[in-house]
């Protein structure tokens, strides 16, 4: 099994078999838990009591049927660890819980959690099922782990624990953002004292959220594969050419889905002096500020220096239209006036480049 999840908290129970100290268990001595609290004082008959503050006295009305000296479990509790991009935890909360918020426009942010955490059970060898039809909960199979005793060949298993989870996933109403909870939901322990469905609390917690920042860091992992599979396309796409939109202005033609090219459109901007004043994601319009980048000669010695556009400073529209797994992107000045074919050919040099990627990574 890769990467167990027992690996975890569960498994501190066959460390502290291997070794002398008990890391769930303070280091020192425990007398002050056998110590017998002290009488009253007693005061002679015919003497005046003497004040006693109550500002710090101590009830004995507590909870006695807790733990005590070398039963105390001193382990600090997990936390939940939001490595991935814009991941985020609700304050005060004890439960094994996550939000993800929207980092890739192109994906459905429930599937893409859903995808990871099949790839996170799929490595640990352990099956997934949905539990629901709107696929919103889900349990895994059994997690097992064996401890064996003794050498070969007279090893023997001396202790064995499986576990389920159950995951939930809620989102909001705008869909852009989704939580993660997870849920201990079976266990089952034998050893030389017989068997138990029972957990102890803090392992259960600890087991909860390391499982939680299992699936995080899956997802962190396959943020980065399609970041990664972005830069390639970026990369390798090198056919931009002059066309017509929809209204037959002259256009680019750019050789990337709509989708993928509104996301990184302002890459380009930042590169190439425009600076993006507002937008329209349902349109597919960016409204920018348009100012020549100036080269200094340190940018010519070092290599920095970027192709210019030859346009006036000003107001422009880069306006995004789908054409199938294709995208024009016609240029607009600040009279909503499409920019004539004769000035996409004077700047084709530099905006065709820029709009491939090819130059970027």
């Amino acid at each position: 099994m890769n990467r167990k999840i027992f690996y975890f908290s569960l498994l501190s129970v066959a460390v502290a078999s291997c070794g002398t100290i008990n890391n769930k268990q303070a280091v020192g001595d425990f007398e002050y838990a056998n110590q017998k609290e002290a009488k009253a004082l007693a005061i002679p008959a015919g003497l005046e009591q003497p004040f006693r503050a109550k500002t710090f006295a101590i009830t004995d009305k507590i909870n006695k049927a807790g733990p005590v000296g070398a039963d105390v479990d001193v382990r600090a509790p997990s936390l939940v660890l939001p490595v991935a991009a814009s991941t985020r935890v609700e304050n005060g909360s004890a439960q094994a819980k996550v939000w993800f918020d929207q980092v890739l426009e192109d994906n459905d942010l429930k599937i893409f959690i859903v995808d990871a955490l099949n790839a996170q059970l799929l490595a640990d060898n352990v099956a997934l099922k949905r539990i629901d039809k709107l696929g919103r909960v889900y349990e895994s199979d059994w997690y097992h782990n064996e401890v064996e005793e003794g050498t070969w060949p007279f090893k023997a298993v001396s202790m064995s624990e499986s576990i389920r989870f159950r995951f939930t996933l809620e989102d909001k109403s705008h869909g852009r953002s989704a939580a993660l909870k997870v849920e201990l939901i079976e266990y089952l322990k034998t050893d030389e004292d017989g068997g138990s469905k029972t957990i102890d609390v803090i392992d259960q917690q600890r087991a909860e959220m390391n499982m939680l920042n299992e699936v995080i860091s899956q997802v962190d992992y396959q943020y980065r594969l399609q970041q990664q599979e972005n830069r390639l396309l970026r990369a390798n796409q090198q056919f931009v050419s002059l066309g017509e939109n929809s209204k037959a202005e002259a256009t680019y033609i750019v050789e990337i889905s709509a989708d993928l090219l509104w996301s990184n459109l302002p890459l380009f901007f930042e590169d190439h002096g425009f600076n993006i004043e507002d937008l329209n994601e349902t349109d597919k319009v960016y409204f920018v500020d348009y100012v020549q980048p100036e080269s200094s000669l340190w940018d010519s010695i070092w290599g920095d220096d970027l192709p210019v556009a030859d346009l006036p400073n000003g107001k422009y529209q880069f306006k995004l239209e789908a054409l199938g797994e294709k995208s024009s992107v016609t240029i607009y000045d600040a009279q909503n006036v499409a920019l004539p074919k004769s000035t996409l050919e004077n700047i084709f040099d530099v905006i065709g480049p820029g709009l491939s990627f090819k130059d970027v990574f």
